[in-house]
Parts: structure tokens; C-alpha cells; sequence
């Protein structure tokens, strides 16, 4: 009997949820495609059928989920309607910690990026995380870019210094708390920090 749609695209998350499962637990160069054919239930001409190797299958876990590197860009800030620009992007980076810090399936795959070897066959993930990095460095660079201009940030930045040491603030924060054990409060300790580095950011006339 021939699958609906529906049940083939059930298969298919099916096997996106044992993968990142067994990423998660293994890691990803050690993990098999006969094993997360077992965990999913399926065969692996099924996991085959929708994804053409164990690369294939890793980038779409990968891009199922955003990480900090996309979420940090929302809408607001990439327009030019916004009257506090820096007030925007630090709002946009407090949420993202309260959503890193109850969302599990974020946890795991940013867990699963952290801890991965990208040498070999998974190079395409590493590739694909640096075009998604540099189309968002560009637009948090323009929005800095754009405070600036309009006075609201101090002199003694650049658009690109900021938001660099804005990534790394975001990207240290969550590796560490991912890596360590959880062993501070995601959300209120990021927090702290942000409007530590935001308050350097302004302009005392801003």
C-alpha cells in the first residue's frame, strides 16, 4: 500500500527526533545509521529514502532549530523603523536566553554542534553555520551601525567590535551553562551581563 504524505513526513520527523537523540548521546561521528534506524523504528533504506547520508540528515537536524547565531536577528532590527535600536537587539537577546533555557531540543542540538568534529564528510554543517554567521554578523553590524549614526551609541565603539563581543557574550554564555553542568542561571546571569555590555554601548546623550 502506497504512504500518504502525511505518513511519509511522519517518518521523517520520526527519524529527526532519533537522530538528535542518539547525536546527542553518542556524538556524531560515532553514531550509526543503523542506529538511529533502530532508535526511530524504521529500516535504513526509510532513513535513506529521505536523506542521503548521515550528513544530509545532521543538516536538516541542524536546520530544524535555530541557535543563537540566527535567533539573536529578529525582525525589528533589521528594519530601519526602529526609535531604540540597541534597546531592540539587547530585548532580542534576553528573550533568547529565557527560550534556550526551557526549550530541551535546543539544548541538545547546540550541545550536539558544540561537541562535533566537522572534519570529513560533516564539513557542509560547519559551512552551512558559517553562511548563516555572516549573514547575521552583516545585520547586526548595520544595526550597530545604524545606533551609531543616530547617536545613540558611544564613539568609542564600532559597529563591528560590538557585535562581535555581543556574539561572543551570547555564544560563551550558552556553551558554557550547555557544557559545565548548568551550573548558573542562563537566564538571570546572561541578563546581568547584557545590560552591562548594552550600558557600554549607549551614549551618555542617547
Amino acid at each position: 500500500m502506497r504512504r500518504t504524505k502525511a505518513e511519509a513526513e511522519e517518518t521523517r520527523q520520526n527519524i529527526l527526533s532519533a537522530a538528535e537523540q542518539i547525536f546527542f548521546e553518542k556524538g556524531v561521528s560515532n553514531a550509526t545509521m543503523e542506529e538511529v534506524a533502530t532508535a526511530a523504528g524504521v529500516t535504513r533504506g526509510a532513513i535513506y529514502w529521505h536523506f542521503a547520508n548521515k550528513t544530509d540528515l545532521f543538516l536538516e537536524l541542524y536546520n530544524t532549530v535555530k541557535i543563537p547565531q540566527e535567533d539573536m536577528v529578529a525582525r525589528d532590527i533589521e528594519t530601519d523603523q526602529s526609535e531604540d535600536i540597541l534597546g531592540d537587539i539587547e530585548r532580542v537577546a534576553s528573550e533568547w536566553l529565557d527560550v534556550m533555557r526551557i526549550d530541551e531540543q535546543r539544548q541538545r542540538v547546540f550541545a550536539i554542534l558544540l561537541r562535533c568534529d566537522y572534519a570529513g564528510d560533516l564539513a557542509p554543517v560547519l559551512e552551512r553555520q558559517q553562511e548563516v554567521h555572516d549573514y547575521h554578523t552583516k545585520i547586526l553590524n548595520t544595526a550597530f551601525e545604524r545606533a551609531l549614526n543616530r547617536g545613540q551609541m558611544d564613539a568609542r565603539w564600532t559597529p563591528q567590535a560590538a557585535t562581535n563581543l555581543l556574539r561572543w557574550t551570547m555564544q560563551g554564555l550558552c556553551s558554557e551553562w550547555l557544557l559545565f553542568g548548568r551550573r548558573f542561571d542562563l537566564p538571570v546571569e546572561g541578563k546581568k551581563g547584557l545590560r552591562q555590555l548594552f550600558s557600554s554601548f549607549r551614549s551618555a546623550a542617547g
